[in-house]
C-alpha cells in the first residue's frame, strides 16, 4: 500500500473517530470536566495543536517566513503536520468539552471546529481523489474515442453493416445494462458498444468536473472558517483567563 493511501486511510479513521466523539453528547454529559486540571490539560493541548497547522499557510504564502523554515522543515512535512495536527488537536478540545455545550461561544467553536475539519479533509483528499479519477478517466476517453473512429471508418467502407446498427440505442443499451445484449455481431455491434463506452466516460468525466468544481470550493470556505476558528479560539482562551482570574481573586 503506497503512502498518501495509507495515509488517507490513517485520517478517514482519526476522523470518524473525531465525528462520533462529537456525538457522544446525546449519551454522555460531563459540566465539570472541562474546569477541572484534567480537562485543562486536553484544551490547552487541543489549543496548541490548533495552532501548528498555521504554520504551513504561512510558510506558503509568507516568502521570508518559508525562506527561514524550509531549509529545515520541508513543505510536505509542514503539510503532514498541518493534517495531522489539525485532527488531534479538535479530537482533544472535544475531549476538553466533557460534552457541555451550554454557552453560545463554546457551542460556536466546537461547530466551526469540526466544519473546519470536514471541509480540510475534503480539500486534501477529497479533490485529489476526483483530480486523480478524472485523469484516468480522460485517458480512458481519448483512447475509446480513438477506438470508435476506427469502427466507425470500418462500418462507412461496409455499407451492408451499416444497416444492422440499433435503431434504438437507448433501448439496446438499458437492455444491455441489465445482461439482455441484443446488439448485432460483426462491426456493428462493436461500433455500437464503443459509442457507449465513450458515453458512458463523458458523463462520468462531466459528473468529475462538477465534483471537482464543488471541491474546489471547499478550499476557500476552509480558508475563511479557519480564520473564524481562530477569532472564536482567542475569545474562548481570553473568558477562560478571565474566569480563571476572577476565580483566584
Amino acid at each position: 500500500m503506497k503512502w498518501p493511501e495509507r495515509e488517507g486511510i490513517v485520517v478517514s479513521g482519526v476522523l470518524s473517530v473525531l465525528l462520533l466523539a462529537w456525538l457522544g453528547f446525546f449519551l454522555h454529559r460531563s459540566p465539570r470536566f472541562p474546569g477541572s486540571g484534567l480537562g485543562a490539560v486536553f484544551g490547552i493541548a487541543g489549543a496548541v495543536l490548533m495552532l501548528v497547522p498555521l504554520a504551513y499557510p504561512i510558510a506558503k504564502r509568507v516568502s521570508w517566513f518559508n525562506a527561514r523554515i524550509t531549509p529545515h522543515v520541508s513543505m510536505k512535512t509542514l503539510l503532514t503536520l498541518h493534517v495531522y495536527a489539525g485532527l488531534l488537536g479538535p479530537l482533544l478540545a472535544i475531549i476538553h468539552t466533557g460534552h457541555k455545550f451550554d454557552s453560545w461561544l463554546g457551542t460556536t467553536l466546537t461547530a466551526t471546529m469540526l466544519l473546519v475539519v470536514v471541509s480540510g479533509f475534503a480539500v486534501r483528499y477529497l479533490l485529489t481523489f476526483v483530480a486523480h479519477e478524472m485523469k484516468d478517466k480522460l485517458a480512458l476517453l481519448q483512447t475509446a474515442r480513438g477506438d470508435l473512429d476506427n469502427a466507425w471508418w470500418k462500418l462507412e467502407n461496409s455499407p451492408a453493416e451499416m444497416g444492422v446498427l440499433p435503431r434504438a440505442p437507448v433501448l439496446t443499451a438499458a437492455m444491455a445494462s441489465l445482461g439482455l445484449d441484443v446488439r448485432p455481431a460483426g462491426p456493428a455491434g462493436e461500433a455500437a458498444r464503443i459509442a457507449e463506452s465513450v458515453a458512458d466516460l463523458e458523463y462520468s468525466v462531466r459528473m468529475h468536473e462538477f465534483f471537482k468544481r464543488w471541491f474546489g470550493r471547499s478550499l476557500k470556505l476552509h480558508i475563511v472558517l479557519s480564520v473564524i476558528l481562530y477569532v472564536l479560539l482567542a475569545l474562548h482562551i481570553g473568558a477562560g483567563v478571565q474566569y480563571g482570574l476572577r476565580w483566584f481573586s
